[in-house]
Parts: C-alpha cells; sequence; structure tokens
C-alpha cells in the first residue's frame, strides 16, 4: 500500500469547492432549490474565513448546512416573502452567532517574549505561539507544552545561542547568570516534536530579553544550530497556507527551502511576503524589523518584570 499526503486547500480553493459541490449538495440536502435560497460570494468567504479553520471542507459543509437549516426554518414559517431568499453576510453572522476564529497573532505577540512559529502536523499546518518568560534564578531553563526531546534539544540551542551572543543582542550577559528562562507552547495537551521550531524559540527569548515584542504579521519555520546557522525543514506547503490562514503576511523560510516555494498556490505566493534567511542575524532583522534592541527592564524580585509571555 502507498501513502498518499494532500495538502490542506487555499481559502479560494475551499470557495470553490463550497460554491461548485457543498451549497448545491446541502441546498438538496434540505428540499431547497436555487430559486428559493441563494447564498453571495461574500457570505461564502465569510463562513469560510471567520467561521472554520481547517486544512479541508469539513467543518465549512457543517456551517453551510447550519445556515440551510436557518432558511429552510425561516421559509416554513412563513417569515420571508420574497420569492428567493437571499444570504448575506448580515445574514450569517445573525444565524451563526459570533465569529469563531480572529488573527490571534495580533493579541498573542502584543507583549515581548511570544513568537509565532509555523507546525505541521497530521492534519496540515497550524500556527504555534511560542512564549518566554523570566524570573530571579541562577540560569535554569524549564521547558514545558509536552515537547518531544527534538524540539526540546531546540530549545537548549536556541537558549546557548543567545546567551553567547548577549552583547550582539544589546543585552547585560550577567542577565543570565542571574534569571531563570521558561519557555512554553501552548496547547499542552497535544504532543510536539521535531527542529522546525527553533528559530522560533530563539526569537522568542531575543524578544524577552530585548523587551521588545516581535512584528505581529510574522510567522517563521527553521531550525538553528549553535552557530546561529538556519537549516531547512519539511512541509513548507503547509506551513505556508497555515499562516495564510491565520492572517500573516510575512513567512521567515531557509533559504534552503527557497525550490518549495515553487509548489505554492498563485494566490498563497501573492498574499505572503516570503524573507529566506541563512542566519539567525537575518531572522531577527526581519522579526522586529530592524529596530534597535533595547536593553531588558530588571525581572521581578529586582525591581519591575521585564517580560511577559501572552
Amino acid at each position: 500500500m502507498d501513502v498518499i499526503h494532500l495538502s490542506g486547500y487555499t481559502a479560494e480553493e475551499k470557495f470553490g469547492i463550497a460554491r461548485t459541490y457543498l451549497v448545491p449538495k446541502q441546498l438538496e440536502a434540505h428540499g431547497l432549490g436555487e430559486d428559493r435560497v441563494a447564498v453571495s460570494d461574500n457570505a461564502l468567504r465569510l463562513i469560510t474565513r471567520e467561521y472554520t479553520r481547517e486544512a479541508g471542507v469539513r467543518n465549512l459543509e457543517r456551517q453551510i448546512a447550519a445556515v440551510f437549516r436557518k432558511a429552510a426554518r425561516r421559509i416554513a414559517e412563513g417569515k420571508t416573502r420574497a420569492k428567493t431568499l437571499r444570504v448575506d453576510e448580515r445574514k450569517v453572522r445573525s444565524w451563526l452567532g459570533p465569529r469563531r476564529f480572529s488573527s490571534e497573532a495580533r493579541k498573542r505577540t502584543s507583549d515581548p517574549g511570544v513568537a509565532t512559529g509555523l507546525a505541521f502536523t497530521t492534519v496540515g499546518g497550524d500556527v504555534l505561539f511560542i512564549e518566554a518568560t523570566a524570573y530571579p534564578g541562577k540560569g535554569r531553563l524549564t521547558i514545558t507544552g509536552q515537547l518531544g526531546e527534538v524540539m526540546q534539544e531546540s530549545a537548549q540551542a536556541a537558549l546557548s545561542w543567545v546567551r553567547s551572543h548577549a552583547e550582539q543582542l544589546n543585552v547585560d550577559p550577567q542577565w543570565f547568570a542571574e534569571h531563570d528562562v521558561h519557555i512554553h507552547v501552548p496547547a499542552g495537551a497535544v504532543p510536539k516534536d521535531g527542529p522546525s521550531a527553533g528559530i522560533t524559540m530563539a526569537t522568542a527569548i531575543a524578544s524577552l530579553v530585548r523587551n521588545e515584542p516581535v512584528s505581529e504579521d510574522v510567522g517563521m519555520t527553521g531550525e538553528i544550530t549553535l552557530t546561529g546557522q538556519v537549516l531547512p525543514i519539511g512541509g513548507v506547503r503547509e506551513k505556508t497556507l497555515a499562516a495564510q490562514r491565520a492572517g500573516l503576511k510575512r513567512v521567515i523560510l531557509p533559504r534552503e527551502n527557497e525550490h518549495d516555494l515553487d509548489e505554492l498556490p498563485a494566490e498563497t505566493r501573492r498574499e505572503l511576503e516570503f524573507v529566506l534567511v541563512d542566519s539567525i542575524g537575518e531572522v531577527f532583522a526581519a522579526a522586529f524589523d530592524g529596530k534597535v534592541p533595547a536593553r531588558p527592564k530588571p525581572v521581578a524580585g529586582g525591581g519591575e518584570q521585564a517580560a511577559r509571555s501572552a
């Protein structure tokens, strides 16, 4: 037997599937004809964008079915006099309630110590928010979030690189000797592993010690070495589609993954800006928009807390 791996759909592909297949299927399932209920293109895109977040279209079909149940009931109760009930964005919001998904990157990366990573899962790509915080201690590292051995080693490598280049980041080297660092990857019930979060962890730590938030529109993936090189990773298509779904605008990738960009849909290449990097210094330049690093504030116990995780 051969295992066939299918990548996730883009937003336009989901819209095309919904318009061509899902809408007619659900109209028939609810005893409605196209002459009785018409769904606007903007309404379908709204359902895709704010009420589902998945690699496939299963939940999208469920939400479309929920809309048609509301429409069928409205028609059965005689609450519409129009020959054709038109479903627009206003009706979708009214029938489906508050939006289920919004751009988390803006609120999650608003504080120093949080960086947006891109992950590859069995059901497609996903976005990870890697958090780092510090408190008075002796330079120990704590890692939580049910991470595998490879991912824990990436965290160690990321901290070692930042610590060994403290002066380059305009940070007092003594800072690390006086503080413990805690790295956490939320969704702790989900096991995670792999080296591709290395540059994200390094960016989160650098954001913490520089007391500067990471740019809200940037997602990144890549393995880091102790010398600061960025090594190639897998699952580029799935990760970039996840970045597109999450509303990110820029994606930082290892330069050696440049050939993978040819496999991306044209829509994704138009919407996202790709920053290809060879070293962690180039990652920081893109993640912090080239800003001059600031000295970290004292952490609780020696003054005010320097950094908070989202």
